[in-house]
């Protein structure tokens, strides 16, 4: 088949793509490069990609509709998954107008170009920061979302309802993965994985926001990527039982489809700090902080539809997948 991963540069979609190839697919991947975090790291993943035949690489921003428009008028995908993003709950803050441009106006761009190609079916990335102000645990895609406490989480929100709409009104199979803490080889340098490794082995103190007081169902990238195939074959089709009177929020009456990915076996922060300790061979400095604008205390995944619908569940031990990053880092940065 001919894929097309926007994000391709990215952690999770340079390591998708790495699968889909490996799996036999053509892989067109699209990215910007954009300078939110170190380039020369997306670089060096698209580096290990372009090792491998069928792979062609798209320079090209999601917010440039008319790029977007000729993308999808000179290649015929099959499928569409898309990760590209503004990421990040804290830069939503200081940055909204990149959240409106790419996660806005970039996914419908997607969604126009889906819908004009007659693409089997787009899978696109949401997020865990959708269940906002929710309390009940584990988060489920039954429960209401709406009340986001971040742009980016409305921005993800979003793209959910814009998702529906183009598969009601074209009958355009979608779904959206609610993605919960990725971390592996690899990583974003913004995220906590990244950022303790690298405050420990310099010696400098490490923030620990909530004084500590934070669980995340952390994932492993491994897991996010077989996630993520499992569901791109699984095809949603109209829920016979769904019901207008009372609506299912993770289905619906057209081909649309909700699911989470999350290792279903939140963490407490300290633990996860212990265990990167641990990993390195180093105690951590600790500066402990307040609970920052527009985090949530904890998250938590009921996996239950992704197990029912695709056979998969998310396994590897949090100990297993830091060591795994403790060793690439070490040997990426020498």
């Amino acid at each position: 088949m001919k894929i097309l991963v926007t994000g391709a540069a990215g952690f999770i979609g340079s390591t998708l793509t790495r699968r889909l190839l490996k799996d036999g697919h053509e892989v067109c991947g699209l990215d910007n490069l954009n300078d939110y975090y170190d380039v020369n790291l997306k670089k060096n993943r698209l580096s290990i990609v372009e090792k491998n035949s069928g792979f062609e690489f798209q320079r090209m921003d999601l917010a440039d509709r008319e790029a977007i428009k000729q993308l999808f008028s000179t290649h015929s995908f099959d499928y569409v998954v898309n990760l590209a993003a503004q990421a990040g709950v804290r830069y939503s803050i200081e940055n909204p107008g990149s959240y409106i441009d790419s996660n806005l106006v970039g996914f419908g761009n997607i969604l126009e170009g889906c819908r004009h190609s007659r693409v089997k079916h787009l899978v696109y990335a949401s997020s865990s920061s959708v269940y906002g102000l929710n309390t009940a645990m584990p988060f489920s895609v039954r429960h209401n979302v709406d009340h986001p406490i971040s742009l980016y989480a409305a921005s993800k929100k979003a793209n959910e309802l814009m998702a529906h709409t183009y598969s009601y009104l074209y009958n355009l199979p979608t779904t959206g993965l609610r993605f919960f803490t990725v971390y592996g080889p690899w990583g974003r340098p913004d995220m906590a994985l990244f950022l303790f490794t690298k405050a420990i082995l310099a010696g400098e103190p490490i923030k620990v926001f909530n004084n500590g007081n934070m669980q995340r169902d952390f994932t492993y990238i491994d897991d996010i990527v077989e996630g993520v195939v499992r569901v791109m074959n699984t095809v949603p089709k109209a829920d016979p039982e769904w019901s207008s009177d009372r609506p299912n929020p993770s289905a619906s009456c057209v081909p649309y489809k909700l699911y989470n990915i999350g290792n279903n076996q939140p963490v407490a922060l300290m633990e996860f700090v212990e265990a990167i300790e641990k990993a390195i061979g180093k105690k951590a400095l600790k500066e402990y902080l307040p609970l920052q604008a527009g985090d949530v205390p904890a998250t938590y995944a009921d996996v239950n539809d992704l197990i029912k619908d695709t056979g998969f569940k998310p396994s590897t031990p949090i100990v297993e997948g830091i060591q795994n990053f403790i060793d690439w880092y070490r040997d990426y940065y020498k």
